[in-house]
């Protein structure tokens, strides 16, 4: 994480560590996978679906190589 980590709360107040919302194997082949500007989006749109069945990320971009 940053120097400067923003952090992240559920909705009863509890800190939410994003080293610790597990990543779906869609985020690895994302081209914003480990990318600083995106970390904090990236943290919010997995810890949100955590607990579903199947993982939707609207900003996915597949990585080029």
């Amino acid at each position: 994480m940053s120097d400067n980590p923003i952090k992240f709360y559920d909705d009863d107040g509890t800190e939410i560590n994003p080293d610790l919302i597990p990543k779906p194997a869609m985020c690895t082949t994302c081209a914003k996978d480990d990318l600083p500007e995106e970390e904090h989006l990236c943290a919010l749109t997995r810890f949100d679906q955590q607990d579903e069945d199947e993982f939707l990320c609207e900003a996915y971009e597949p990585k080029t190589f």
